[in-house]
């Protein structure tokens, strides 16, 4: 299916070509109703603005947008700077895009990515059901999410991760351990894995998802309050900051870690590890899944038919502390 063109766009709003260009770039005065039917036809097209520049150029921008949830995160701060060197040792220049959590923000920024030239896209986000991956006219490549079909996914081994985490707890003592995560669904390979160590030991499996746009704040209120009413003895957290988070809670409420309470995180990023070094974790190969994102994409803008075969999960480590 060939791009939409200017052209095609001004047949479909019923307006001259000019008419549409001068919407497009907000110049002189047009009519309330005009501007309506120009944007309207422009969604209903998906034309992008740059698309004829882009085009007439016949030149590639060398530049790579990265859609990722917060870079607060340390795994997500990790993940950037891989992504970004990776890039650069090829010749590419990175576009970070922090989309908050947020869908409208991540709709935003695939759009605005699409619209400035890029030459490609990583994205690394947890918004589910996000409508533009499938109309994206450009390569991409997912980090640890499914985008859709004809789109590489890399990622990491959840499930043994969440096999590694779990029997540990057990096999460290826990009786009543609890899982937090930011979403419970079909496709979370922690949680399933969590749920089946349990059944296998024969204990209720208890899984806490706060949603991964929770404030910080309110999520640490959410855990700490859960914790306080239910009776738990060990803790398997999504991420290493939900770790600290139930670390901080068993502080202030007097629990001995890890007597009363073993906890172990999940990601393993540099700066946690710097920071706790004495957590327990499932360390991903952060660096690794960069690079491997990076030569997925390359592979796809040198020739947009490469093959789009599933990845093999890339292994992940449990790396004990204390805390456990």
């Amino acid at each position: 299916m060939s791009r939409p063109k200017l052209q095609d766009v001004a047949a479909h709003a019923g307006v001259s070509v000019t008419t549409v260009s001068r919407v497009l770039n907000n110049r002189g005065y047009l009519s309330d109703d005009i501007r309506r039917r120009v944007d309207e036809a422009v969604s209903a097209l998906g034309y992008r603005p740059n698309e004829i520049a882009r085009s007439l150029i016949g030149q590639r921008s060398t530049l790579v947008g990265l859609i990722v949830p917060t870079v607060s995160d340390p795994f997500f701060g990790e993940l950037a700077t891989h992504v970004e060197g990776a890039l650069a040792q090829s010749g590419y220049k990175m576009l970070l895009c922090d989309c908050h959590d947020t869908p409208e923000r991540e709709e935003r920024y695939l759009d605005l990515l699409q619209g400035n030239r890029v030459d490609g896209i990583i994205s690394s986000t947890h918004n589910r059901d996000i409508a533009g991956y499938g109309r994206a006219d450009l390569p991409i490549v997912a980090i640890d999410r499914r985008l859709g079909d004809g789109i590489p996914t890399v990622h990491s081994d959840n499930r043994t991760g969440g096999l590694l985490a779990a029997e540990h707890l057990v096999a460290r003592g826990s009786r009543a351990p609890v899982h937090i995560t930011a979403t419970d669904h079909p496709g979370n390979a922690r949680a399933a894995a969590y749920r089946e160590v349990m059944q296998r030991h024969g204990i209720d499996p208890r899984v806490v998802a706060y949603g991964y746009d929770t404030p910080v704040d309110r999520r640490r209120a959410a855990i700490e309050t859960w914790l306080s009413l239910n009776p738990a003895d060990g803790v398997f957290a999504s991420d290493d900051l939900t770790a600290l988070m139930a670390l901080e809670w068993a502080r202030k409420t007097g629990r001995r870690v890890p007597d009363d309470l073993r906890i172990v995180g999940y990601d393993g990023a540099a700066a946690l590890r710097t920071a706790v070094p004495g957590l327990t974790t499932v360390r991903q190969p952060i660096e690794r899944m960069a690079q491997r994102a990076v030569d997925l994409l390359r592979a796809r803008i040198a020739d947009a038919t490469a093959s789009d075969t599933a990845e093999e999960p890339l292994p992940v480590e449990l790396l004990q502390g204390w805390t456990s």
